[in-house]
């Protein structure tokens, strides 16, 4: 089993603050604090599957989804949600419990996922954390909300009774400009379109008074994302696989989504007026089909026959519909596979920035092997011996020591404009670096200089 941090299993050295004074290293987790243990990884991982058959190995376990799509009621199959059966009797918490309509916020997850943890606790029970929202799961364990921070930012607050800063204002255009003359250093950092991110701002600066840049300076952004400062102690698993693994089975899942319904669940909430920028329809493969289902419905209406089924959709003889169906689970098969690297994306910084000790099991044999033991010794196996020593004695689930010294301290709030990739804009340092080693940037530098030099002789002539 491999592990982001190779030291894990020696004592880490002593560290040496800022001041030039020598730390201790961390102490063992405290015997007081609650112990939950949380499974993480990308879509189609085996996060889910996992986490059932820990059940069988430890008494008491009860599993809280931390997933942002999963904890709305509808599109079961286009979701993913484990089926009753699947579940073999282990208790599931926060799946299809929220309004389709309505945003769920990860302080809302926050919010409901710790009285449910608490309560699993004082059953006498294990609660596994399952999900791939990292967000969801970074507010649960870390100081990471704004709310958070601002508990510890006295120091910084402008006035006991902020207030005139125009929070009533409807115009979401006119919140940004608010934001920017409030406090431009902040405003750089967001997209002027992320009307969610500006309203927290703004209802920040509202209640404590506080910058929201300054949020990522002194004492408060030392602990901002670190789970160390947890209310939990904490077991990390993170189930990983190959790259090309994961794509071919994240291909085949979509295809197996739509033998088992995904488009009855679409089209019953599909909406010609719908915003796809809230609640469930956010979902990646909701979207996707907005285009055929306008086409189709629309030619519908003129046949005797109203009734849509998954079946009639799928044998549709309509040349152009055929092309747009096609088209549209293209598209959702290439947003599961961004999706998922965006998620490998997050969790290797998780480790690497925010000194979580994520203990890495590779999949990629269990996914490739047809024989029906393989997911248990590659995957199950070693993920129970991890969890075994971490309900004995809590060892390894220390810090992280590859972790950057002051995250907070770093250069993050740097607006990065990329004249290559037709003036992308990307929000501090980290962004900046992700998007310059990716290949699509390189294609499109490559193609640029190439351009150029072709310029060059005719310029000269």
């Amino acid at each position: 089993m491999a592990h982001p941090a190779d030291s894990a299993s020696t004592p880490p050295a002593p560290n040496v603050g800022e001041d030039g004074a020598i730390h201790s290293p961390p102490l063992p987790p405290q015997r007081g604090r609650p112990k939950v243990v949380i499974v993480m990884g990308a879509t189609g991982a085996g996060k889910s599957r996992l986490a059932v058959d820990l059940a069988a190995h430890f008494a008491g376990v009860e599993v809280v989804s931390a997933d942002s799509m999963q904890v709305y009621r509808g599109l079961d199959v286009l979701t993913n949600k484990v089926p009753l059966h699947e579940q073999k009797g282990v208790p599931h918490h926060l799946l299809s419990v929220i309004d389709p309509s309505v945003e769920f916020t990860c302080r809302d997850f926050r919010d409901h996922a710790v009285p449910i943890i608490q309560e699993i606790l004082d059953r006498g029970g294990l609660p596994v954390i399952v999900g791939g929202t990292n967000f969801y799961i970074q507010a649960l364990v870390s100081p990471f909300l704004f709310d958070d921070m601002a508990q510890d930012m006295q120091d910084c607050t402008l006035s006991d009774h902020p207030d005139g800063i125009g929070l009533t204002n409807d115009d979401e255009g006119g919140g940004y400009e608010r934001l920017k003359e409030i406090d431009h250093v902040a405003a750089q950092r967001i997209h002027p379109n992320d009307h969610r991110k500006i309203k927290r701002y703004l209802e920040l600066y509202a209640t404590t008074g506080a910058l929201p840049s300054n949020l990522f300076q002194g004492e408060a952004a030392k602990k901002w994302g670190r789970a160390s400062n947890s209310k939990f102690d904490c077991c990390f698993l993170w189930v990983d696989a190959d790259l090309q693994v994961l794509d071919n089975y994240v291909n085949q899942r979509v295809d197996c989504m739509m033998d088992a319904g995904l488009l009855d669940e679409v089209c019953d909430i599909y909406d010609p007026d719908g915003v796809y920028t809230q609640g469930l329809r956010q979902a990646i493969g909701v979207r996707e089909f907005d285009e055929f289902f306008r086409l189709y419905l629309t030619r519908k209406e003129s046949d005797n026959n109203k009734a849509t089924s998954s079946a009639t959709m799928l044998s549709v003889h309509d040349d152009q519909l055929k092309s747009m169906l096609d088209e549209a689970v293209s598209q959702l098969k290439t947003n599961t596979r961004r999706l998922v690297r965006r998620q490998r994306r997050r969790l290797h910084r998780l480790s690497k920035d925010f000194g979580w000790n994520l203990h890495r099991v590779d999949a990629t044999k269990a996914f490739c092997c047809t024989t029906g033991n393989s997911w248990n010794k590659e995957v199950v196996e070693p993920c129970v011996d991890v969890v075994k020593s971490f309900l004995a004695d809590g060892t390894t689930c220390s810090p992280s020591t590859n972790a950057s010294d002051g995250i907070g301290e770093r250069e993050v709030w740097t607006q990065y404009v990329c004249e290559a990739c037709d003036k992308r804009v990307l929000r501090g340092a980290h962004e900046w670096e992700q998007h310059r080693q990716g290949r699509g940037h390189r294609k499109r530098v490559q193609r640029l200089k190439q351009k150029r030099s072709q310029m060059r002789p005719s310029e000269s002539s």
